[in-house]
């Protein structure tokens, strides 16, 4: 059907293959993701079957920490299905997860090189989101341009 007969034409942005540095840019969003959910298990399984000092309080954590994982898991699947809307939840992971990132190397001992992995991942999300291919396939103008139409 063309546009003549009521149908709205394809968007640019939905045309081809979807560029690698957005799957990259999903991808990445979906392993932070899975770690805030294993992070909220083994909070949630050192609640229930471990020596806590407040055992409600790490079982809320757990719970806490599983739910929002749910945010960067939807992030990145609208990443895969084009949604620009999926970009500045995936973004805000990112830079959130920079603090912890931050946090986790000035602890020092083991948790060093999880810090590091942590900011990798953080870094790299970040720079593949606002990259201009990234940008164009979600179909987000840049500043400043208007729609034609």
């Amino acid at each position: 059907m063309s546009s003549s007969e009521g149908t709205p034409p394809a968007r640019p942005d939905d045309t081809g293959p979807r560029p690698p540095r957005l799957t990259a840019a999903a991808v990445l969003t979906g392993v932070e993701a899975l770690a805030l959910f294993a992070a909220g298990v083994v909070l949630l399984v050192a609640g229930l079957a471990g020596k806590p000092d407040d055992p409600g309080q790490a079982e809320a954590l757990g719970v806490t920490v599983i739910v929002i994982g749910v945010l960067p898991l939807v992030a990145a699947r609208g990443l895969l299905a084009r949604r620009s809307w999926s970009r500045g939840p995936a973004m805000i992971t990112h830079i959130i997860a920079l603090p912890v990132a931050y946090a986790l190397m000035s602890s020092g001992g083991s948790l060093v090189p999880a810090g590091i992995a942590v900011a990798a991942v953080a870094v790299a999300g970040l720079v593949l989101l606002v990259n201009a291919a990234t940008t164009q396939a979600l179909g987000i103008r840049p500043p400043g341009t208007r729609e034609q139409g």
